[in-house]
């Protein structure tokens, strides 16, 4: 071991991490060892990350279900629920979980009572108390200050709602607006049919600014339990007492149904949801139709007991157990279920078509490659192979594969290929069939060396005249764009020789040598970017973004100026995973790269008092991606870093970063440091607190860390036990492995592969209170290989 690492094991000895209270800690026996929770989603907090950097949302959700039903504080904004607001302006049918976009937020239902006299929702909106709050994994309800009672659960493709209303009240009312979402939209019809339902359809868009360039059809069909007394609709401001019928006019439209309170104080509806029609949202509804609210909600909880219980922990506080299991449950929200029961989905061409499997959509995918798809792969692996099918649809039905596809719409936001790592990842996992993989390898492939003809719909990989050519993204400022690979030159080129690498594995496995070789070429495209005369914080050389003709294309301060997408050279400089030891060669070497990772971190701050190196030498805010040099645990780029020590010869300060970060997560509302972004966040920290996770998107190689609990137990869909023990394991201290043993015998190795991982039995993990040699000359081989 170097002298430094002497030095700071000094200073571990002595190291202790407020993390979080351990009030109310976890009963364990001294006997057994520590416990298993019996029902996992008692310790699940849904308003954690409701705050405007998570932008989460508390409400009710079956897991990857269609229907995300939440209530509605204020409209224009990401999630459609701040914490902050003291008022519920109604409860919509889709939402997405901590996305930095306005969007969604379709079909608001709102009770009320007496004369229904407007449709704006900030005159029907009801004030609220968060103490009249109650929710849980598939269940949201609340009082307002009125005396209402709301009440949401869910099943995949419906969302049951139930509302009681205070006795003396007058008429009670349900409004439905249709016309107005979260984001803008762009037509909608309502229609009152008969004396008991509600059904109607929208057309939306808008997400992330890029303002009618995507569009998605969305259907519903509402049946209430009691028959209406009365009914009418609206149109913007003007609303017509016993009209059945109304579209939306420059704002608004919408529906309210009266029911006579001497008939009950109880009114619930189940609702259906479509893609396809309403003919779809009526069969969905009527296949998943509970037999009652109540039964609706339990079903739930024992579905999300069920996916909470794949990777169920034992031991540490009952703050670590809500931290953990809230993050566990976050991260398997999405993508959602697309298609109706009979597998009907509407496609990125809007034309119904029939799958042979669970279609899925809502991919977030440069966010998820990171981190949440793994999570899906290794817990549902059967979801994500129809997932990865439903990709191959996208791609048969469009012509493209997607980047951010909402619902059946590419928006092109963000930038790279995170499609082809995700896509390899589950190959490399071994869950497709030939014939689907080979399909698939077709899609990108094409992606991977052409662009779209039309970039109004697919913008694809618009780089790649020049990387194909060059072997960089030349930069070029694309006007009428927010987004695009040549505005953040940079780091898409280091993202596409990324997906490039990984996709020469699945060319290689599939038996493709010539396309092998090709993409193998581009696994070290990243050193095209290094300029050996860029100078920061002391180190010397960094990846710019070039010109077509070589040139740089930003002299300012390269390290700290765009082209890097939400970024700075100092943060995407890792962004070479594929082939670590080429990448610590343009740094001066293993030990130079070390050092350089120290002064990222702050590596003596992490060692002598993490929690302050996470909230003072780190980037704090959730939005403060530029002229930064510093570690950015807020934000996707930066999620593989900690594990970049594998390869300088010390995994033990992945270990210690790791147990810093975990200070910025807490059982709180404000317990996310950036946002969720569809369960990426949430699943970074699930693999962090569990000691194992993918550094290298698309190379199915766990590495390994101290895990933060004294046992982790993950059981895969179909799939042999996992146990991970770590004897004394506590994410408040500081704690190194020091060595591991599987079934098969001791590992002296810092990774498993994913098919050792799933055969590996019990995994025990002794740890350290100070540094260790374990691990230290047996990194994860690269995946740029000869």
């Amino acid at each position: 071991m170097r002298a430094l690492k002497h030095v700071f094991a000094a200073l571990a000895l002595a190291t202790t991490v407020a993390v979080a209270s351990t009030t109310g800690g976890v009963a364990n026996a001294a006997e057994s060892g520590p416990r298993f929770a019996k029902d996992p989603t008692a310790l699940v907090d849904t308003s954690i990350g409701n705050n405007g950097d998570g932008t989460t949302f508390p409400g009710a959700a079956d897991p990857f279900g269609m229907v995300q039903l939440s209530p509605d504080t204020q409209l224009n904004s990401y999630a459609s629920y701040d914490y902050s607001q003291n008022s519920i302006l109604g409860f919509s049918m889709t939402h997405l979980s901590g996305v930095g976009c306005q969007t969604m937020g379709n079909f608001r239902f709102m009770p009320t009572t007496g004369a229904v006299t407007s449709s704006d929702p900030a005159q029907y909106g009801a004030k609220f108390s968060h103490a009249n709050e109650t929710s849980s994994p598939g269940y949201y309800g609340v009082t307002f200050d009125n005396g209402i009672k709301s009440e949401l659960t869910a099943t995949e493709r419906t969302g049951q709602q139930r509302y009681t209303y205070p006795a003396g009240s007058g008429p009670e009312n349900v409004l439905i607006e249709v016309g107005q979402s979260n984001g803008s939209t762009y037509a909608g019809d309502v229609h009152v049919a008969g004396d008991d339902t509600v059904e109607g359809w929208l057309q939306g868009g808008n997400f992330c600014g890029e303002t009618g360039k995507e569009r998605y059809r969305i259907f519903f069909s509402a049946k209430f339990n009691r028959t209406f007394s009365s009914y009418g609709t609206w149109t913007d401001d003007t609303l017509t007492q016993n009209q059945r019928d109304a579209s939306r006019g420059s704002r608004r439209a919408g529906a309210w149904v009266t029911f006579d309170p001497s008939k009950g104080a109880q009114v619930g509806a189940s609702v259906g949801l479509s893609y396809t029609s309403i003919d779809g949202a009526r069969l969905n509804r009527a296949a998943e139709q509970p037999k009652s609210f109540d039964r609706a909600r339990a079903a739930a909880h024992d579905s999300w007991q069920a996916e909470l219980n794949r990777m169920r922990v034992a031991g540490g506080s009952t703050a670590d157990q809500r931290t953990y299991y809230t993050a566990l449950y976050h991260s398997l929200l999405d993508p959602a279920i697309g298609s109706d029961v009979d597998n009907r989905y509407r496609g990125f061409d809007d034309k119904v078509h029939k799958a042979d499997s669970t279609y899925y959509q809502m991919f977030s995918l440069w966010d998820t490659y990171r981190s949440q798809n793994q999570l899906v792969d290794l817990l549902n692996p059967d979801r994500a192979t129809d997932m990865a099918k439903s990709v191959l649809h996208i791609y048969q039905d469009g012509g493209w594969l997607p980047r951010w596809g909402l619902a059946n719409s590419e928006t092109n936001v963000m930038s790279g290929d995170p499609v082809t790592p995700w896509i390899v990842d589950i190959y490399n996992r071994g869950l497709l069939d030939g014939r689907t993989a080979r399909q698939l390898f077709g899609a990108l492939w094409k992606n991977a060396n052409e662009v779209p003809a039309d970039q109004s719909v697919f913008r694809g990989r618009d780089g790649n005249p020049s990387y194909v050519k060059n072997g960089w993204v030349a930069y070029q400022d694309l006007p009428g764009y927010l987004y695009g690979d040549s505005r953040q030159a940079g780091s898409a080129t280091l993202e596409y020789s990324l997906a490039d690498c990984s996709l020469s594995t699945m060319a290689k496995g599939l038996g493709y040598r010539d396309q092998a070789a090709t993409l193998a070429s581009r696994c070290d495209n990243f050193t095209k970017l290094w300029d050996p005369d860029v100078t920061s914080q002391g180190f010397t050389g960094f990846p710019v973004a070039k010109n077509a003709d070589g040139s740089v294309a930003v002299t300012s301060d390269p390290t700290q100026t765009a082209p890097f997408h939400e970024g700075t050279a100092w943060q995407y400089q890792w962004l070479a995973q594929q082939d670590p030891q080429t990448l610590f060669g343009l740094m001066g070497g293993q030990a130079q790269a070390e050092q350089r990772l120290d002064t990222f971190f702050d590596m003596p701050t992490v060692l002598s008092d993490p929690a302050k190196a996470a909230t003072d030498s780190w980037v704090t805010g959730a939005y403060d991606y530029h002229n930064n040099f510093a570690f950015n645990p807020n934000n996707e780029p930066d999620f593989s870093a900690p594990w970049m020590y594998t390869w300088t010869g010390s995994p033990w300060k992945t270990s210690a970063v790791l147990r810093a970060m975990r200070t910025l997560f807490t059982d709180t509302v404000y317990g996310m440091p950036g946002n969720d972004d569809l369960g990426a966040t949430s699943s970074m920290l699930v693999f962090a607190m569990a000691g194992v996770f993918e550094a290298q998107p698309g190379s199915a190689t766990d590495v390994i860390s101290a895990p933060m609990f004294e046992k982790v137990e993950i059981r895969p869909e179909h799939g042999r036990t996992i146990t991970i023990e770590a004897p004394g394991a506590d994410a408040s201290k500081l704690q190194y492995v020091s060595s591991v043993r599987t079934d098969k015998g001791a590992l002296n190795r810092s990774w498993l592969s994913n098919e050792d991982l799933l055969r590996s039995g019990t995994i025990r993990i002794n740890l350290s209170a100070e540094p260790t040699d374990w691990g230290v000359d047996a990194a994860p081989p690269a995946l740029a290989q000869d």
